[in-house]
């Protein structure tokens, strides 16, 4: 059980520093693109440093009028 746990975080550090070397935490501006990659890609963890670049697109409805 220890183990698994310290492998998880492991793997969520690493997505940490590859969301930091690709500055998705530079801008102050955020929206539901920007943040869903950010979380997609600290969930790929060292995935993303064997070719995976997760990318996510919202569409979020407009307010009607």
């Amino acid at each position: 059980m220890r183990i698994t746990a310290a492998v998880v975080v492991i793997w969520l550090i690493i997505g940490v520093v590859a969301a930091v070397q690709r500055g998705y935490f530079n801008d102050s501006s955020s929206n539901c693109a920007k943040a869903s990659s950010t979380v997609v890609t600290i969930v790929a963890g060292p995935l993303n440093y064997v070719g995976v670049n997760p990318k996510i697109k919202c569409d979020v409805p407009q307010p009607s009028k």
